[in-house]
């Protein structure tokens, strides 16, 4: 019925077991599924269970044979646990004490005081019912109001904010759709679910169990108790910001933005042009299409049908941005009111059509941030044409050497335009090559599928490794990654690298507070603003945007700032100069950037006054 992996034996644990030290070294489980993803979460709670119980014993037995050093992943695994013990009723206590767990496992503040919040709540008011089983017990309101209470509103605030977005938004309908965009084109093609997508299905019936019955009743609480602490936390950002004008002394910097391409009509006189452009080059950059094929343009092209419905679509990007961050806007409202009225299947088309149109605007967005407040950046672009398919186009060893030679041939191209800094707000990982895999139905199973996807993967890894040791002359700028996981133990690219003309970054709130989705490291370096950030995209409007995709930039324009003043700087310079001046955190765990004394610390290097240097 399933397929569990031997493992070799690696490092050992205390007590003799096997260190699972990288997502790869996980056991790759099947489990067989005959309906749809839709009917999963539809079929009665008793045959969900019989799908469930095997998932559940597969994950205790991992954890009594290995050691999993990814904190992240076990939690995971606790979670969904957890899930089917709330399904199964009579384990409450249990499953409470497995969110103790979890909890324990949390780096971040806010996670530690309310992962699994709701769970907990509807555990306990189940409790003080008697363990009856009614869609939301009674005691759920006045217990939930209590504990909030007791939480301290600047620690919990984007988590409570989380809490009554998903409340707000999100119906079976929605879920039913989210989940068929996720492991649909798996499923049809497999009849079978992976150990992760099985936890994932998991955790939604669980909270279709727990936290839909009762949106109701928590959301009047939730809206409560955010009125009553609604307080603005502070924007450290803004007395940390370095603004160049055109009567400082500066040197133009080119930079390049390797992403989705760039509207460039946004950024007039801040333009890097090629001085001779080759027959496969713009004037302003270089493309490749899906295919990783040479193309011409700044922007992905868009389909027609999604042309039209552009100016929506934004709106709607701008809706989720509010609701993310707890903004009561027209945007977030008319985003609520088109969510709830959806079919899955329309669920599942706005996923996808999001995901175009989030992918279109990205690079421009990215770009806004990293030019902002410097006349000297000339900017150029290295444009991706981001493969938005669901399911993605089938990988293949023919598509992984061309993705491999692109890249090899984009820092070639960064090298000889004389480009200064060169922003990466992306990332892959074998996982997704896996995923991919089966969701186009290649490979027999899971074993050969990891072997399939570690040998793709590595084929473009090494490529970009190479390409990036091989220009030490250019200060790479990437991301942590949004996944809130160690990018070792997922061996991201190139977030995991370590190279001394790359500089990883991960991803804080206006307050500098750790965001919940951001990654992290030991080679993150330093942390910037990803929470809610305004930039342009494609046709001039400005939206809010959070990510680690957001932090990158922030970056990529201080090092940009800083070459404008000194053009001389090496990308070692440069990242101490970034590392010098930011601020660590009480913690020691953040390392905010800080514009303002970097500079003052490259002008007193220099031994110029800053009054000097501004006149």
């Amino acid at each position: 019925m399933m397929l569990l992996v031997a493992l070799p034996v690696g490092a050992q644990s205390p007590d003799g077991r096997p260190h699972i030290a990288k997502e790869a070294d996980l056991p790759r489980i099947s489990y067989p599924v005959s309906g749809t993803a839709q009917e999963l979460l539809q079929m009665p709670k008793s045959r969900f269970l019989q799908f469930a119980a095997p998932v559940e014993a597969d994950m205790r037995k991992i954890q009594a044979q290995y050691q999993i050093d990814d904190h992240t992943t076990l939690a995971a695994m606790l979670e969904a646990e957890v899930n089917v013990l709330v399904l199964r009723g009579g384990h409450d206590q249990e499953a409470l004490d497995l969110i103790a767990r979890i909890r324990s496992l949390e780096d971040k503040p806010a996670e530690k005081l309310t992962a699994d919040l709701g769970t907990e709540v509807f555990l306990r008011a189940r409790m003080a019912g008697g363990g009856a089983s009614e869609a939301c017990p009674k005691a759920e309101p006045a217990l939930y109001a209590k504990t909030l209470q007791g939480l301290p509103w600047e620690t919990v605030a984007p988590a409570v904010r989380e809490l009554r977005m998903r409340n707000q938004v999100v119906t079976p309908s929605f879920l039913a759709g989210m989940v068929d965009a996720q492991i649909g084109p798996a499923l049809a093609r497999q009849h079978a679910l992976t150990l992760g997508d099985a936890q994932f299905v998991i955790d939604i019936r669980g909270f279709l169990e727990t936290m839909a019955p009762c949106k109701a009743v928590v959301l009047p609480v939730l809206e409560t108790y955010m009125a009553a602490h609604q307080t603005q936390k502070p924007d450290i950002w803004a007395a940390r910001e370095v603004t160049l004008t055109d009567a400082d002394r500066l040197t133009p910097v080119p930079v390049a933005i390797w992403d989705s391409g760039i509207d460039l009509q946004l950024f007039p006189g801040r333009l890097y042009t090629n001085p001779s452009p080759g027959r496969d080059e713009d004037p302003h950059g270089i493309a490749w299409d899906v295919f990783d094929d040479r193309t011409h343009g700044p922007l992905i092209p868009l389909p027609a049908d999604i042309q039209q419905q552009y100016a929506e679509q934004v709106r709607l990007m701008e809706g989720v941005g509010d609701l993310q961050n707890g903004t009561d806007s027209p945007a977030a409202s008319a985003l609520r009111a088109r969510l709830a009225a959806m079919s899955p299947a329309e669920t599942r088309a706005f996923f996808d059509t999001q995901a175009i149109v989030g992918g279109y605007a990205h690079g421009t967005h990215v770009t806004g941030i990293a030019a902002r407040g410097n006349p000297a950046i000339r900017l150029a672009y290295a444009r991706m044409t981001y493969d938005n398919g669901n399911p993605h186009q089938p990988p293949s060893e023919a598509l992984s050497r061309k993705s491999a030679a692109a890249m090899t041939e984009s820092v070639a191209w960064f090298k000889a335009q004389g480009i200064r800094v060169v922003n990466m707000s992306w990332w892959d990982r074998p996982s997704n090559f896996e995923k991919d895999l089966a969701d186009n139905g290649i490979g027999k199973e899971d074993t050969e599928r990891k072997a399939m996807a570690r040998h793709l993967f590595g084929m473009e890894r090494d490529a970009l490794y190479a390409a990036i040791q091989g220009a030490p002359d250019i200060l790479f700028v990437t991301i942590a990654g949004n996944n809130n996981v160690d990018n070792a133990f997922e061996e991201c690219m190139p977030s995991s690298f370590v190279l001394p003309n790359l500089i990883v970054t991960g991803a804080v709130d206006q307050a500098g507070e750790p965001t919940g989705f951001t990654s992290y490291g030991d080679n993150v370096a330093v942390d910037a603003n990803g929470y809610a950030v305004p930039s342009v995209v494609p046709g001039g409007a400005t939206v809010r945007d959070s990510g680690t995709s957001m932090a990158a930039p922030q970056v990529t324009n201080l090092a940009a700032k800083l070459l404008a003043v000194d053009p001389k700087l090496t990308p070692p310079e440069l990242i101490s100069l970034i590392r010098e001046g930011a601020t660590t955190s009480a913690d020691g765990k953040r390392h905010l950037i800080d514009p303002q004394r970097s500079m003052a610390l490259l002008k007193a290097k220099m031994g110029v006054s800053t009054q000097a240097m501004m006149q």
